[in-house]
């Protein structure tokens, strides 16, 4: 009995570092293949009962495993969509074949880097045919809320790049000195109005002016005072009405005292921000023209009338020109007027055993029971790494280290090869002796 065990044991061994010898083949062999993640094997010794003055070998059963939760180094790259993520969790993907099929339920698979390019459709694709996930942004750039449980929320990333896109203004700010001398009935210029056109973005991208006209109050020597009729020329009608009083004291002269409205155009202002508040044909827009004691806005000085500051939101008509992903795996498209737009937010999906995870081809996983519910987190929150844009992750296969257990398989193997031919001499010694 012993002898015959030593036998099995001798094959057990042989099969086990058979199977040692497959994972430091695939290692060695994906040493350089970005995102492989190394296989290894646990041995385990295995028992049986043993009676008095006799020992039975068990021998070895073997355990393969990834070990997924492991990280090679992060290597720098030319594009933009070379994803990599920095720290714990994985981008989740589909397969190309599912995309093209139309899949409603398209397998969910999961990488820890890829290089992904649009292919003719726009899809984000990898050079193994896997297509980028995520949750697609509204027209103004919001994600949505969405199962994170689940991946019903998660679309593959399509990128039109001959895709248009505007920003209607909704904020501008007006700076200017008014000539302190037109409010004043005995001057030249009192009483002379001025005008101040200022461009501004519509709904669909096209561009409107709205007209501020300044007219100074000059019944009085020094009136201090100005009517700023706002008037729009999508409505083609005014818009806004404000009498503007400037002060004249010594520490605060020049700026703006108060600022009254009938509202006979549903206009406002907030002397504590001072944002004047209209309605244009796009739309509301808060027009800041300096709040009360400040000079960061409408001045009354002794100087000639001169726009100081205008600035405005808003972007005319625009092409994506390229993308790029953040480190919160937002996909934002830049567009030639200079506006940027949140296309997709990409997350990363987490589990609480990654090592658990079912290795599929071209070194992407997929869920199962060992490796728990996945759960899709916001790149950078909870337990998760940021992604990291224009970097690829290399293998976590060395070379040195898989030779030296390439020597030390091999050793033992040849160890088990010759337990198997001393039992086969034993046994043929014990044929003998029958003869």
């Amino acid at each position: 009995m012993s002898i015959s065990s030593s036998l099995n044991a001798g094959v057990s061994g042989l099969n086990a570092n058979a199977s040692a010898l497959g994972t430091i083949s695939d290692n060695i062999a994906n040493s350089g293949t970005f995102g492989y993640k190394r296989a290894d094997v646990d041995f385990s010794s295995v028992v049986i009962s043993e009676t008095e003055g006799a020992y039975s070998a068990g021998g070895v059963t073997v355990d393969p495993y990834r070990e997924v939760d492991g990280r090679g180094s992060l290597v720098s790259t030319s594009n933009s969509t070379d994803l990599a993520v920095g720290g714990q969790g994985m981008l989740p993907v589909t397969t190309s074949s599912a995309v093209d099929d139309n899949d409603p339920d398209p397998p969910l698979m999961l990488v820890s880097t890829g290089s992904f390019r649009t292919d003719e459709d726009g899809y984000l694709v990898s050079e193994s045919c896997l297509v980028l996930m995520g949750f697609p942004a509204d027209a103004n750039g919001n994600i949505p809320n969405v199962p994170r449980d689940s991946a019903e929320g998660l679309v593959p990333v399509q990128i039109n790049q001959n895709q248009f896109a505007s920003e209607p203004t909704t904020e501008m700010s007006i700076g200017a000195n008014l000539p302190s001398e037109a409010t004043d009935s005995t001057d030249p210029i009192g009483g002379t109005p001025y005008t101040l056109d200022v461009a501004y973005i519509d709904n669909v991208g096209g561009t409107e002016t709205l007209t501020f006209t300044f007219t100074p109050n000059a019944t009085d020597p020094q009136s201090n005072e100005w009517t700023a009729t706002l008037t729009d020329s999508a409505l083609g009608a005014t818009v806004g009405e404000f009498t503007i009083l400037f002060d004249n004291s010594s520490n605060t002269g020049g700026s703006i005292f108060s600022v009254n409205t009938a509202g006979a155009f549903g206009e406002s202002y907030d002397p504590n921000t001072g944002i004047a508040d209209i309605t244009v044909g796009r739309g509301p827009i808060a027009v800041n023209i300096g709040a009360t004691g400040t000079d960061d806005g409408l001045t009354q000085l002794d100087a000639e009338f001169a726009p100081t500051n205008i600035t405005k939101n808003g972007a005319a008509v625009g092409t994506l020109t390229s993308i790029e992903v953040d480190e919160n795996g937002f996909l934002e498209g830049a567009y030639d007027n200079g506006f940027t737009q949140t296309l997709y937010q990409i997350p990363l999906a987490d589990v609480p055993n990654p090592n658990g995870l079912t290795a599929v081809d071209n070194q992407a996983f997929m869920i199962s029971a060992d490796s728990g519910p996945f759960y899709l987190w916001d790149a950078g929150k909870g337990p998760t790494g940021e992604i990291i844009g224009f970097a690829r992750e290399e293998s976590t296969a060395d070379i040195a280290a898989e030779l030296t257990r390439l020597i030390q398989t091999q050793r033992a193997y040849s160890s088990n090869a010759t337990v198997i031919r001393t039992v086969d001499e034993m046994l043929l010694e014990t044929t003998n002796l029958k003869r």
